[in-house]
C-alpha cells in the first residue's frame, strides 16, 4: 500500500510539475508580432510573408496581430510597455524610431547585422538610417524616394537639360521665364511640400549629418547655416523659380500646370506619377536634387519603413529570427515581386522593375545618407512649427521676418529639447 501511494505521489507530483512548467516554455518560445499592414494588399503580404516564415521555420510558434494603421501609431507606446510586449513591430525610419531608441524601447541588432551580414547587402545609406551611436536599432526594408521631375519636351523645347548644379537650376529658371515657362511647379495649401526644399538646400548646403541633427534638436535653428539655407531660397524666388500664389494649390492642383506643359519642373516624392496622365507620363524624367557645394555628402529624403525589436521582448532569440527573414533577399524579393516596393538590399532582382524605378533605386543607393522628411525626421510639434514657419517665410520672401522666425523657431527647440530630456 505504502509502495502504491509513493508511485501515485510521484506521478501527482510530475503532473503539477508539468502543469506547471509548460506555459511558462510556451510563452517564451512564442514570437509575437504586431504590424500596422491593414490596408488592402498590405495585409495580405504582410500574412503571405509570415506563413513564409512559418515554412522555412515549422518549429516556431509565431503570433501575428494586425492593427489598423492609424490606431497602430495611437497604441505603440503602450504595446512596448505591455507584459508580454511584442518581440517585433512594424514602424518609421527617422525620428520616429529614435524617439523609441532614446527612451531605451527599442533592442539594438547589432548582432543581427553582424551574424547576417547586412552591412555588406544593405545600402550604406540605409545602415546609417537604422543607426543611432553607431548600434543598430532597425530593419529598413522599404521605401520611396524624393527628386527633381520634369517635363522632357518642356526642357528640349527650351534648349535646356535637367539641373545638376545650382547655377544650372538658376539659369534653368531664367530661361524658362523668358518663355514663358513657369520654372517650377508647387502647391503649398499643405506646407509640406515647402518643407521639401528646405530638407534639400539644407543637406546640399551644410550636408545631410547637420540637417539630421538639426532634425534631432541638437543643432540651433538661429545658426548662420540655417540663415544660409533661408538666403538660397530667397535666390530662388528672386528669379522668379517657382508658381506664384503656391499656397492657393494643393501639390496636386499645382502639378496640372506640369501636366499641361506650363511648368517644367517639379521637387515631389515618386508618388508623384500617380497623378500623370497616362499619355504623358513617358515624358516625365527626374534627376537628384541638384549640387550646391560639391564638397559636401550627397543626402537624399526617401522616407523609410521596417522592423524593430522592443528591448524586453520575450523571446530576443525568436524576434532576431523573425527579424532575420524580414530583412532577408527572399522577403524582400517577395515584396519586390508582389507589391513593386524598392528594396534596401542591393542584392535583389529588380530586372522587372520599370526604368523609372530602377533610377530611383539608384539614386537611393548612391546616397551618402538616407534621411526621411522634415515631419518624419524631427519630433511632431517641432514639425508643426516647423511647417508654419516656411508657410510665413513663402507668403513674402523678400519681405519675411527671418530673424523673427528663426528665433521663433529656436525658441521651440529649445523648449522641445528641454521637454524630452526631463522625460
Amino acid at each position: 500500500m505504502l509502495k502504491k501511494f509513493s508511485l501515485l505521489g510521484v506521478l501527482l507530483l510530475i503532473t503539477i510539475v508539468v502543469m506547471t512548467v509548460v506555459p511558462v516554455v510556451a510563452q517564451d518560445t512564442m514570437i509575437r508580432y504586431a504590424s500596422y499592414a491593414s490596408d488592402e494588399g498590405a495585409r495580405e503580404a504582410d500574412e503571405q510573408l509570415v506563413e513564409l516564415f512559418r515554412a522555412a521555420n515549422p518549429d516556431s510558434n509565431l503570433e501575428h496581430s494586425i492593427t489598423d494603421h492609424e490606431a497602430f501609431k495611437q497604441a505603440i507606446r503602450t504595446y512596448l510597455v505591455a507584459d508580454p510586449s511584442p518581440d517585433v513591430l512594424t514602424w518609421f525610419a527617422g525620428n520616429r524610431m529614435a524617439f523609441f531608441v532614446d527612451r531605451g524601447l527599442a533592442g539594438d541588432l547589432s548582432p543581427l547585422y553582424e551574424r547576417e551580414g547586412w552591412y555588406d547587402t544593405y545600402a550604406p545609406g540605409f545602415v546609417a538610417l537604422a543607426s543611432v551611436d553607431e548600434a543598430q536599432y532597425f530593419v529598413p526594408t522599404q521605401y520611396y524616394w524624393w527628386a527633381m521631375y520634369f517635363r522632357k519636351s518642356v526642357l528640349e523645347a527650351n534648349g535646356l537639360t535637367p539641373p545638376e548644379t545650382w547655377d544650372d537650376l538658376l539659369a534653368a529658371c531664367d530661361t524658362l521665364n523668358e518663355a514663358g515657362i513657369i520654372p517650377i511647379a508647387i502647391g503649398t495649401k499643405a506646407p509640406w511640400t515647402a518643407a521639401a526644399w528646405f530638407d534639400f538646400l539644407n543637406m546640399r548646403i551644410n550636408g545631410p549629418e547637420f540637417h539630421r541633427d538639426l532634425m534631432l534638436l541638437q543643432e540651433s535653428y538661429t545658426d548662420p547655416r540655417v540663415v544660409a539655407v533661408f538666403d538660397a531660397w530667397r535666390e530662388l524666388y528672386a528669379h522668379n523659380c517657382f508658381l506664384p500664389d503656391s499656397a492657393a494649390y494643393e501639390w496636386q492642383d499645382a502639378l496640372d500646370f506640369m501636366n499641361r506643359s506650363e511648368a517644367a519642373m517639379y521637387l515631389m516624392g515618386g508618388f508623384i506619377i500617380d497623378s500623370v496622365p497616362d499619355e504623358i507620363e513617358d515624358d516625365y524624367d527626374f534627376v537628384r536634387f541638384p549640387i550646391i557645394d560639391p564638397d559636401m555628402p550627397i543626402g537624399i529624403d526617401a522616407p523609410t519603413d521596417g522592423y524593430f525589436m522592443a528591448v524586453n521582448a520575450p523571446n530576443p532569440e525568436g524576434a532576431m529570427d523573425l527579424l532575420a527573414f524580414l530583412g532577408s533577399q527572399e522577403a524582400q524579393q517577395f515584396a519586390a515581386d508582389t507589391l513593386g516596393r524598392l528594396p534596401t538590399r542591393t542584392d535583389v532582382d529588380v530586372t522587372n522593375f520599370t526604368p523609372a524605378q530602377q533610377q530611383g533605386i539608384a539614386l537611393v543607393q548612391e546616397a551618402d545618407l538616407v534621411l526621411q522628411f522634415y515631419d518624419r525626421d524631427t519630433t511632431p510639434e517641432m514639425a508643426e512649427a516647423g511647417l508654419n514657419a516656411f508657410a510665413e517665410f513663402i507668403s513674402d520672401p523678400e519681405n519675411a521676418d527671418l530673424t523673427a522666425i528663426l528665433e521663433s523657431l529656436e525658441a521651440d527647440r529649445v523648449r522641445i529639447a528641454e521637454e524630452q530630456a526631463a522625460e
